[in-house]
């Protein structure tokens, strides 16, 4: 008898037990899920004793009993094994060294990561041990999320309304985690409203205290900021379509529309793509910016050990690129000790450029194919090759770096740069002209003069590239406008750029977020300066358009708002964050399109 004939046979006689069996595993699955991780917290964020902690291990040790079981159940109702195990490698892959672990320690009473461990002399035994445990744990919690999470036509949610669903439970997450005991340093726990605005200042990367990240909490509260920082960066859903990538089950049409709002990508078959693309070149920066951070420490900080400076560089990298504009130094990048570190300035600025010209155009840029064609056709016709939107955020950005970089180099040489030398001065300046996205100083921005304060209000607001971790109404916006300005002027009735022309439908669109912009951050300097104006209207105005863009910059009010002011802030962040358009879009019903037109009117205008 031949082993498809075996097969089909075992097929025939578990087939009519299938659904109700796999359907009993899945909820299985999540109750046991949902124990583990609330032990997982448990752990992380209170002190259990030893005792405790050790019935915790046991517990997670014999969830991967439940989890092996599945995934043979899995396989044994499975009408092709072979296939399903293909597309499930990295779940099996987990699990067989769990198994291949727990009977190393049966019958030769070490466990083979224990034995890797002791010889590679890295991390103490049972503790090394009990983190890759933990870690098995997440990674397969998330394949099954990201599995999950493929299925969202479930749900009867447009894409922009899941989109701001997703960060509004990583934003309650954040906060019920940043009030565990284990987070603080001087208090028992952190208030909720204090919690509720750092989680929203790190889910939407803008960089906004109300404490002191430095001295305020412990190296276990920096790690959820951290994780705050990545997740609110790339989205909590994207991480969940990584993990689903892993089982090759594909993305729905509505989970790849979402990917598409997300990262502005232009079409929904390339959003599984350069999802790929993102991760790998976000996780890529990032680890050499943490490698150029690591060795560029002033010596004089004095690290209590070569791990505490990893962390600090891990953070930093990941802040940086993330355009968040955290730091773990009471005075920022300003601190003494960091303000003449030339070097890891230039480091973290370049990872900010990075994470603030957006994705779309990184793909384009360092497309291997694209770069050969242009190569070939370097000498037949001018231009990189590049698409329009593309060059549009390009060389936007470029211009507004040169442009924050000149007028802050002339406009605070009696302020903030005096006493400096002219390659202080520089540096400073093209730094704090690009950190116009990410909120990181290395001036005391309290010590900024006003006309350069207005400089960066409005490059604050123009804020980074479509698909970026940068906020603002965008660049693309931005030049749309003064495209659609200056051909009004000169009487033109088409929009042409690099011999493209522009459709209404995208003019609108931009008028659309300028509007909504500006009347976001009107009403949030209105009600400031009812509950705050005795802060001045320079300051308020300065702090609303860095909270609505996302940045973080701030002349020192943040913490001294009064409770509308600090609500008003949050507002502004998260709506920035989500973006203005897509808001109204998740909040407005569908419109029926109507087969007629109404006469133009004459109006007079001016």
């Amino acid at each position: 008898m031949s082993i498809r004939s075996i097969r089909e046979k075992i097929n025939l006689a578990l087939y009519d037990s299938k659904e109700s069996v796999l359907r009993l595993f899945k909820i299985g699955s999540f109750i046991i899920a949902t124990f583990i991780l609330s032990l997982l917290v448990y752990q992380f964020g209170f002190t259990p004793d030893q005792e405790t902690r050790a019935w915790i291990i046991i517990a997670i040790k014999a969830s991967f009993i439940f989890y092996i079981l599945k995934y043979l159940i899995d396989i044994l109702y499975s009408y092709t094994p072979l296939k399903l195990i293909r597309e499930t490698w990295f779940e099996g892959l987990l699990l067989f060294l769990i198994v291949i672990n727990a009977i190393s320690r049966l019958f030769l009473d070490q466990s083979i990561l224990n034995w890797a461990g002791q010889q590679l002399e890295l991390f103490h035994l049972e503790n090394f041990y009990i983190l890759f445990i933990q870690f098995y744990f997440f990674i397969l919690v998330g394949i099954g999320l990201g599995k999950a999470s493929t299925q969202l036509s479930v749900l009867k949610m447009n894409p922009p309304r899941l989109l701001i669903l997703s960060f509004v439970v990583l934003i309650l997450v954040g906060t019920g985690l940043l009030m565990m005991p284990e987070m603080t340093q001087e208090v028992r726990f952190m208030p909720f409203f204090e919690a509720l605005f750092t989680s929203i200042s790190a889910s939407c990367v803008t960089g906004l205290i109300v404490v002191d990240t430095a001295t305020y909490f412990t190296q276990k509260g920096h790690i959820i900021l951290m994780l705050l920082i990545q997740l609110g960066g790339l989205n909590i859903i994207s991480f969940a379509t990584l993990f689903a990538i892993f089982s090759k089950k594909g993305l729905g049409i509505k989970h790849q529309t979402m990917l598409q709002e997300n990262f502005s990508s232009e079409s929904l078959l390339s959003g599984k793509g350069l999802l790929r693309k993102i991760f790998l070149f976000s996780f890529f920066i990032e680890m050499i910016g943490i490698v150029l951070i690591y060795f560029s420490w002033n010596p004089q900080i004095k690290f209590q050990h070569l791990e505490e400076q990893l962390f600090y560089s891990i953070f930093h990298s990941v802040s940086a690129f993330n355009n968040a504009g955290f730091t773990l130094f009471t005075d920022g990048l300003s601190n003494t000790l960091l303000q003449n570190s030339h070097s890891m300035h230039i480091i973290i600025a370049l990872l900010i450029l990075f994470g603030a010209i957006g994705f779309p155009v990184i793909e384009d840029v360092l497309n291997i194919k694209r770069i050969k064609k242009r190569i070939k056709k370097v000498f037949k016709s001018p231009g990189l090759g590049l698409k329009l939107s593309t060059q549009i955020s390009l060389y936007t950005s470029i211009i507004l770096v040169i442009f924050g970089m000149i007028m802050f180099y002339f406009l605070e040489q009696e302020n903030s740069l005096n006493n400096m030398t002219i390659y202080s001065q520089l540096i400073t300046s093209f730094f704090q002209s690009i950190s116009r996205t990410a909120g990181f100083n290395t001036i005391d921005i309290s010590m900024v003069g006003t006309p350069m304060l207005i400089i960066f209000i409005f490059l604050m607001f123009i804020g980074g590239a479509p698909g970026s971790f940068g906020g603002g109404i965008k660049t693309s916006t931005f030049t749309l406008i003064i495209y659609s300005a200056i051909n009004t002027i000169r009487g033109q009735k088409r929009i042409e750029i690099g011999k493209r022309t522009i459709s209404p439908e995208l003019l609108h669109k931009a008028f659309s977020i300028f509007l909504f912009a500006t009347s976001a951050i009107f009403l949030a300097i209105f009600i400031l300066s009812i509950s705050d104006g005795e802060k001045g209207l320079m300051p308020i105005a300065f702090e609303a358009v860095s909270a609505f863009s996302t940045v973080g910059l701030s002349t020192g009010i943040t913490p001294d708002l009064s409770f509308i002011g600090k609500v008003v802030i949050m507002i502004c962040m998260f709506v920035g964050r989500i973006g203005t358009l897509t808001l109204a879009f998740a909040l407005s019903s569908k419109m029926r399109s109507n087969n007629y037109e109404y006469p133009n009117a004459h109006l007079t205008v001016g």
